[in-house]
Protein backbone atom coordinates (compact mmCIF):
# COMPACT_ATOMS: atom_id res chain seq x y z
CA UNK A 1 0.00 0.00 0.00
CA UNK A 2 2.77 2.25 0.93
CA UNK A 3 4.38 1.85 -2.28
CA UNK A 4 1.06 2.49 -4.66
CA UNK A 5 0.83 6.11 -2.66
CA UNK A 6 4.55 6.43 -3.37
CA UNK A 7 3.55 5.79 -7.14
CA UNK A 8 0.48 7.60 -7.36
CA UNK A 9 2.28 11.05 -5.26
CA UNK A 10 5.45 10.72 -7.71
CA UNK A 11 2.83 10.50 -10.98
CA UNK A 12 0.73 13.65 -10.20
CA UNK A 13 3.74 15.88 -9.66
CA UNK A 14 3.95 15.87 -13.67
CA UNK A 15 0.24 16.18 -13.43
CA UNK A 16 0.49 19.51 -11.52
CA UNK A 17 3.65 21.04 -13.09
CA UNK A 18 1.71 20.51 -16.44
CA UNK A 19 -1.16 21.97 -14.99
CA UNK A 20 1.18 24.77 -13.76
CA UNK A 21 2.67 25.49 -16.64
CA UNK A 22 -0.54 25.97 -18.67
CA UNK A 23 -2.06 28.05 -16.56
CA UNK A 24 1.11 30.13 -16.72
CA UNK A 25 1.11 30.57 -20.14
CA UNK A 26 -2.45 31.25 -20.71
CA UNK A 27 -3.05 33.87 -17.78
CA UNK A 28 -0.56 35.83 -19.97
CA UNK A 29 -1.71 35.24 -23.32
CA UNK A 30 -5.39 36.38 -22.80
CA UNK A 31 -6.20 39.80 -23.41
CA UNK A 32 -5.94 42.13 -20.69
CA UNK A 33 -2.69 44.05 -19.32
CA UNK A 34 -2.40 43.47 -15.58
CA UNK A 35 -1.05 47.90 -15.79
CA UNK A 36 -4.13 48.55 -16.65
CA UNK A 37 -6.75 46.78 -14.93
CA UNK A 38 -5.17 47.49 -11.47
CA UNK A 39 -3.69 51.18 -11.63
CA UNK A 40 -6.76 52.25 -14.48
CA UNK A 41 -6.99 52.88 -18.38
CA UNK A 42 -5.13 56.40 -17.58
CA UNK A 43 -1.46 54.83 -16.67
CA UNK A 44 0.98 56.09 -18.62
CA UNK A 45 2.79 54.63 -21.03
CA UNK A 46 5.91 55.14 -19.01
CA UNK A 47 4.40 53.99 -15.77
CA UNK A 48 3.26 51.06 -17.42
CA UNK A 49 6.93 49.69 -18.20
CA UNK A 50 8.17 50.52 -14.90
CA UNK A 51 5.01 48.57 -13.79
CA UNK A 52 6.27 45.55 -16.24
CA UNK A 53 9.79 45.83 -14.73
CA UNK A 54 8.91 45.64 -11.31
CA UNK A 55 7.04 42.46 -11.48
CA UNK A 56 9.26 40.88 -13.95
CA UNK A 57 6.66 41.17 -16.91
CA UNK A 58 8.84 42.66 -19.14
CA UNK A 59 11.07 39.51 -19.60
CA UNK A 60 9.97 36.75 -22.32
CA UNK A 61 6.97 34.31 -21.06
CA UNK A 62 9.52 30.94 -21.02
CA UNK A 63 12.24 32.94 -19.12
CA UNK A 64 9.37 34.10 -16.52
CA UNK A 65 8.31 30.77 -16.34
CA UNK A 66 11.88 29.60 -15.57
CA UNK A 67 12.11 32.10 -12.29
CA UNK A 68 8.55 30.92 -11.22
CA UNK A 69 9.30 27.41 -10.91
CA UNK A 70 12.76 27.89 -8.83
CA UNK A 71 10.77 30.26 -6.62
CA UNK A 72 8.55 27.24 -6.25
CA UNK A 73 10.84 24.89 -5.85
CA UNK A 74 12.82 26.79 -2.91
CA UNK A 75 9.26 27.56 -1.25
CA UNK A 76 8.59 30.83 -2.65
CA UNK A 77 5.14 31.39 -4.08
CA UNK A 78 5.58 35.10 -4.95
CA UNK A 79 3.75 38.01 -3.84
CA UNK A 80 0.18 39.27 -5.31
CA UNK A 81 1.11 41.95 -7.79
CA UNK A 82 -2.63 43.46 -7.26
CA UNK A 83 -2.23 43.32 -3.01
CA UNK A 84 1.50 43.51 -3.01
CA UNK A 85 1.39 40.74 0.08
CA UNK A 86 2.79 36.64 0.23
CA UNK A 87 0.33 34.55 -1.79
CA UNK A 88 1.24 32.06 0.73
CA UNK A 89 -0.50 34.69 3.24
CA UNK A 90 -3.17 35.35 1.25
CA UNK A 91 -3.52 31.09 1.13
CA UNK A 92 -3.84 31.28 5.23
CA UNK A 93 -6.47 33.77 5.12
CA UNK A 94 -8.57 32.77 2.53
CA UNK A 95 -8.49 29.13 1.94
CA UNK A 96 -10.09 27.77 5.58
CA UNK A 97 -12.80 29.95 4.33
CA UNK A 98 -13.66 27.72 1.03
CA UNK A 99 -12.78 24.51 2.66
CA UNK A 100 -15.48 25.04 5.73
CA UNK A 101 -17.94 25.94 2.46
CA UNK A 102 -17.01 22.73 0.69
CA UNK A 103 -17.11 20.56 3.54
CA UNK A 104 -20.54 21.99 4.66
CA UNK A 105 -22.15 21.56 1.11
CA UNK A 106 -20.62 18.34 1.00
CA UNK A 107 -22.17 17.30 4.60
CA UNK A 108 -25.69 18.61 2.68
CA UNK A 109 -25.52 16.60 -0.46
CA UNK A 110 -25.05 13.75 1.50
CA UNK A 111 -26.99 14.07 3.88
CA UNK A 112 -30.08 14.45 1.05
CA UNK A 113 -28.94 12.93 -2.09
CA UNK A 114 -28.10 9.61 0.20
CA UNK A 115 -31.69 9.01 1.44
CA UNK A 116 -32.94 10.02 -1.56
CA UNK A 117 -31.50 7.64 -3.95
CA UNK A 118 -32.14 4.56 -1.68
CA UNK A 119 -35.57 5.80 -1.19
CA UNK A 120 -35.91 6.05 -5.24
CA UNK A 121 -33.96 2.66 -5.92
CA UNK A 122 -36.42 0.76 -3.19
CA UNK A 123 -39.50 2.38 -4.46
CA UNK A 124 -38.30 1.81 -8.45
CA UNK A 125 -40.81 3.11 -10.75
CA UNK A 126 -43.31 4.58 -8.47
CA UNK A 127 -44.42 8.46 -8.28
CA UNK A 128 -42.06 8.81 -5.79
CA UNK A 129 -38.84 7.25 -7.66
CA UNK A 130 -40.27 9.85 -10.76
CA UNK A 131 -40.73 12.83 -7.98
CA UNK A 132 -37.14 12.15 -7.05
CA UNK A 133 -34.94 11.75 -10.77
CA UNK A 134 -36.99 15.04 -11.63
CA UNK A 135 -36.06 16.75 -8.41
CA UNK A 136 -32.08 15.50 -9.40
CA UNK A 137 -32.77 17.16 -12.79
CA UNK A 138 -34.05 20.22 -11.85
CA UNK A 139 -31.10 20.74 -9.26
CA UNK A 140 -28.22 19.46 -11.44
CA UNK A 141 -29.88 22.46 -14.26
CA UNK A 142 -30.15 25.32 -11.59
CA UNK A 143 -27.33 28.26 -11.85
CA UNK A 144 -25.47 28.49 -8.10
CA UNK A 145 -25.72 32.39 -8.73
CA UNK A 146 -29.19 31.91 -9.49
CA UNK A 147 -30.39 29.78 -6.53
CA UNK A 148 -28.18 31.57 -4.29
CA UNK A 149 -29.77 34.22 -5.36
CA UNK A 150 -33.30 33.02 -4.87
CA UNK A 151 -32.09 31.34 -1.15
CA UNK A 152 -31.13 35.17 0.02
CA UNK A 153 -34.65 36.47 -1.53
CA UNK A 154 -36.75 33.61 0.36
CA UNK A 155 -34.82 33.48 3.21
CA UNK A 156 -33.24 37.18 3.98
CA UNK A 157 -36.54 39.13 2.86
CA UNK A 158 -39.83 37.02 2.37
CA UNK A 159 -39.18 35.48 6.02
CA UNK A 160 -37.34 38.53 7.68
CA UNK A 161 -39.92 38.75 10.62
CA UNK A 162 -40.07 34.78 11.35
CA UNK A 163 -38.06 32.54 13.33
CA UNK A 164 -36.69 31.12 9.34
CA UNK A 165 -34.65 34.00 8.72
CA UNK A 166 -31.64 33.33 7.51
CA UNK A 167 -28.35 36.09 7.35
CA UNK A 168 -27.78 36.75 3.54
CA UNK A 169 -23.68 37.18 3.45
CA UNK A 170 -20.82 37.04 6.03
CA UNK A 171 -19.54 34.62 8.02
CA UNK A 172 -20.56 35.90 11.43
CA UNK A 173 -22.46 38.68 12.97
CA UNK A 174 -20.93 42.03 13.02
CA UNK A 175 -20.30 42.52 16.88
CA UNK A 176 -19.02 39.32 17.78
CA UNK A 177 -16.17 37.97 18.64
CA UNK A 178 -14.42 34.73 17.38
CA UNK A 179 -11.00 34.43 18.88
CA UNK A 180 -8.49 31.87 18.20
CA UNK A 181 -8.78 28.75 19.93
CA UNK A 182 -5.33 28.60 20.43
CA UNK A 183 -5.27 31.76 22.62
CA UNK A 184 -8.58 30.40 24.49
CA UNK A 185 -6.48 27.48 25.65
CA UNK A 186 -3.00 29.48 26.51
CA UNK A 187 -1.14 28.53 23.54
CA UNK A 188 -0.55 32.51 22.25
CA UNK A 189 3.26 32.24 23.24
CA UNK A 190 4.04 29.90 20.46
CA UNK A 191 7.46 31.42 18.78
CA UNK A 192 7.93 28.42 15.74
CA UNK A 193 6.46 30.13 13.14
CA UNK A 194 5.43 27.46 11.01
CA UNK A 195 3.02 25.93 14.21
CA UNK A 196 1.96 29.51 14.49
CA UNK A 197 0.78 29.90 11.08
CA UNK A 198 -0.61 25.56 11.36
CA UNK A 199 -2.88 27.09 14.63
CA UNK A 200 -3.84 29.80 12.99
CA UNK A 201 -4.92 28.40 9.50
CA UNK A 202 -7.52 25.97 11.60
CA UNK A 203 -8.53 29.02 13.78
CA UNK A 204 -9.78 30.68 10.53
CA UNK A 205 -12.64 27.95 10.37
CA UNK A 206 -15.18 29.55 12.42
CA UNK A 207 -17.19 26.63 12.72
CA UNK A 208 -14.34 24.38 14.11
CA UNK A 209 -12.61 27.67 15.80
CA UNK A 210 -15.65 28.34 17.62
CA UNK A 211 -16.02 24.68 18.42
CA UNK A 212 -12.72 23.93 20.11
CA UNK A 213 -13.00 27.53 21.95
CA UNK A 214 -16.29 26.18 23.58
CA UNK A 215 -17.62 29.54 22.04
CA UNK A 216 -21.62 28.14 21.45
CA UNK A 217 -23.04 31.36 20.48
CA UNK A 218 -20.60 31.82 17.91
CA UNK A 219 -21.18 28.21 17.16
CA UNK A 220 -24.77 29.13 15.99
CA UNK A 221 -24.26 32.26 14.40
CA UNK A 222 -21.27 30.83 12.19
CA UNK A 223 -24.00 27.54 11.27
CA UNK A 224 -26.74 30.20 10.49
CA UNK A 225 -24.56 31.97 7.84
CA UNK A 226 -23.46 29.03 6.29
CA UNK A 227 -26.70 27.11 5.55
CA UNK A 228 -27.94 29.16 2.60
CA UNK A 229 -24.43 29.07 0.81
CA UNK A 230 -24.00 25.35 1.46
CA UNK A 231 -27.74 24.78 0.27
CA UNK A 232 -26.68 26.78 -3.14
CA UNK A 233 -22.97 25.33 -3.76
CA UNK A 234 -24.62 21.69 -2.67
CA UNK A 235 -27.50 21.52 -4.43
CA UNK A 236 -25.75 20.13 -7.84
CA UNK A 237 -23.93 17.24 -6.04
CA UNK A 238 -26.89 16.57 -3.95
CA UNK A 239 -28.80 16.01 -7.27
CA UNK A 240 -25.45 13.74 -8.82
CA UNK A 241 -24.88 11.91 -5.39
CA UNK A 242 -28.78 11.11 -5.69
CA UNK A 243 -28.66 9.52 -8.66
CA UNK A 244 -25.47 8.09 -8.43
CA UNK A 245 -27.05 5.79 -5.27
CA UNK A 246 -30.01 5.01 -7.05
CA UNK A 247 -28.18 3.50 -9.86
CA UNK A 248 -26.02 1.72 -7.69
CA UNK A 249 -28.36 0.14 -5.43
CA UNK A 250 -30.20 -0.78 -8.23
CA UNK A 251 -27.72 -2.81 -9.73
CA UNK A 252 -26.96 -4.06 -6.31
CA UNK A 253 -30.90 -4.83 -5.08
CA UNK A 254 -30.96 -7.66 -8.42
CA UNK A 255 -27.97 -9.66 -7.24
CA UNK A 256 -28.88 -12.91 -5.79
CA UNK A 257 -26.87 -12.76 -2.47
CA UNK A 258 -30.03 -9.75 -1.77
CA UNK A 259 -32.50 -12.43 -2.86
CA UNK A 260 -30.93 -15.16 -0.51
CA UNK A 261 -30.85 -12.81 2.44
CA UNK A 262 -34.63 -12.42 1.95
CA UNK A 263 -35.29 -15.96 2.13
CA UNK A 264 -33.71 -16.21 4.87
CA UNK A 265 -35.54 -14.31 6.88
CA UNK A 266 -33.86 -11.09 6.83
CA UNK A 267 -35.65 -7.61 7.37
CA UNK A 268 -36.08 -5.42 4.16
CA UNK A 269 -34.38 -2.56 6.53
CA UNK A 270 -31.57 -5.11 7.33
CA UNK A 271 -30.79 -5.85 3.45
CA UNK A 272 -30.77 -2.60 2.40
CA UNK A 273 -28.46 -1.22 4.83
CA UNK A 274 -26.38 -4.21 5.33
CA UNK A 275 -26.32 -6.18 2.19
CA UNK A 276 -27.35 -3.46 -0.63
CA UNK A 277 -25.72 -0.03 0.63
CA UNK A 278 -22.36 -1.78 1.81
CA UNK A 279 -21.83 -2.97 -2.13
CA UNK A 280 -23.35 0.22 -3.71
CA UNK A 281 -20.42 2.01 -2.41
CA UNK A 282 -17.34 2.07 -4.51
CA UNK A 283 -19.34 3.85 -7.32
CA UNK A 284 -21.15 6.34 -4.35
CA UNK A 285 -17.43 7.07 -2.60
CA UNK A 286 -16.34 7.98 -6.57
CA UNK A 287 -18.75 10.08 -7.26
CA UNK A 288 -18.49 12.01 -3.87
CA UNK A 289 -14.86 12.20 -3.94
CA UNK A 290 -15.03 14.36 -7.70
CA UNK A 291 -17.87 16.18 -5.53
CA UNK A 292 -15.62 17.60 -3.30
CA UNK A 293 -12.90 18.57 -5.76
CA UNK A 294 -15.19 20.56 -7.85
CA UNK A 295 -16.94 22.65 -4.61
CA UNK A 296 -13.42 24.02 -3.79
CA UNK A 297 -13.12 24.68 -7.59
CA UNK A 298 -16.66 25.74 -8.10
CA UNK A 299 -17.05 28.03 -4.85
CA UNK A 300 -16.40 31.33 -6.87
CA UNK A 301 -19.72 32.08 -7.73
CA UNK A 302 -21.13 31.34 -4.11
CA UNK A 303 -18.81 33.16 -2.30
CA UNK A 304 -19.26 35.91 -4.37
CA UNK A 305 -22.82 35.88 -3.94
CA UNK A 306 -22.56 35.61 -0.07
CA UNK A 307 -20.11 37.66 0.41
CA UNK A 308 -17.01 35.24 1.70
CA UNK A 309 -13.61 36.28 1.60
CA UNK A 310 -12.55 32.88 0.12
CA UNK A 311 -10.56 31.05 -2.25
CA UNK A 312 -12.84 31.29 -4.98
CA UNK A 313 -13.82 34.94 -4.87
CA UNK A 314 -9.90 35.57 -4.75
CA UNK A 315 -9.45 33.90 -7.64
CA UNK A 316 -12.45 35.80 -9.53
CA UNK A 317 -10.68 39.01 -8.50
CA UNK A 318 -7.35 38.29 -9.74
CA UNK A 319 -8.21 36.96 -12.90
CA UNK A 320 -10.26 40.25 -13.28
CA UNK A 321 -7.47 42.40 -12.08
CA UNK A 322 -4.78 40.17 -14.16
CA UNK A 323 -2.93 39.49 -11.02
CA UNK A 324 -0.65 36.45 -12.35
CA UNK A 325 0.54 35.00 -9.06
CA UNK A 326 -2.60 34.56 -7.57
CA UNK A 327 -4.46 33.07 -10.55
CA UNK A 328 -1.35 30.17 -10.89
CA UNK A 329 -1.13 29.43 -7.42
CA UNK A 330 -4.26 28.94 -6.55
CA UNK A 331 -5.09 26.84 -9.81
CA UNK A 332 -2.33 24.47 -8.69
CA UNK A 333 -3.43 24.48 -4.68
CA UNK A 334 -6.85 23.47 -6.29
CA UNK A 335 -5.43 20.42 -8.35
CA UNK A 336 -3.34 19.72 -6.01
CA UNK A 337 -6.50 18.81 -3.64
CA UNK A 338 -8.08 17.29 -6.83
CA UNK A 339 -4.87 14.74 -6.85
CA UNK A 340 -5.07 14.10 -2.74
CA UNK A 341 -8.91 13.38 -2.78
CA UNK A 342 -8.45 10.68 -5.82
CA UNK A 343 -5.47 9.22 -4.01
CA UNK A 344 -7.85 8.81 -0.79
CA UNK A 345 -10.65 7.44 -2.92
CA UNK A 346 -8.68 5.14 -4.54
CA UNK A 347 -7.35 3.79 -1.24
CA UNK A 348 -10.50 3.69 0.15
CA UNK A 349 -11.10 1.27 -2.07
CA UNK A 350 -9.00 -1.34 -0.35
CA UNK A 351 -10.73 -0.86 2.83
CA UNK A 352 -14.52 -0.89 0.95
CA UNK A 353 -13.75 -3.90 -1.25
CA UNK A 354 -11.50 -6.91 0.06
CA UNK A 355 -11.56 -7.84 -3.88
CA UNK A 356 -9.49 -4.91 -4.54
CA UNK A 357 -6.51 -5.50 -1.74
CA UNK A 358 -6.33 -8.71 -2.76
CA UNK A 359 -5.25 -7.21 -6.55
Amino acid sequence: MIQYILKRILTSIPVLLGILIVTFIIARVIPGDPCRAILGEKATVEVCERFAEIHGLNKPIYEQLFIYIGEILRGDFGDSIRLSMPVTRLLVERLPTTIELSLAALLVSMLFGIPLGIISAVKHNSWLDVLTMVWANIGVSMPVFWLGLMLVYVFSLLLKDTPFWLPPSGRISPGLSNPPFYEVWGLQLVKDSFILSFLNFFSRMNILNSILSFNWKVLRDAVEHLILPALALGTIPMALIARMTRSAMLDVLGQDYIRTARAKGLGWRGVILKHAFSNALLPLVTVIGLSLGGLLGGAVLTETVFGLSGLGRTLYEAITARDYVIVQTFTVVIAAFYVIINLIVDISYAYLDPRVRLN
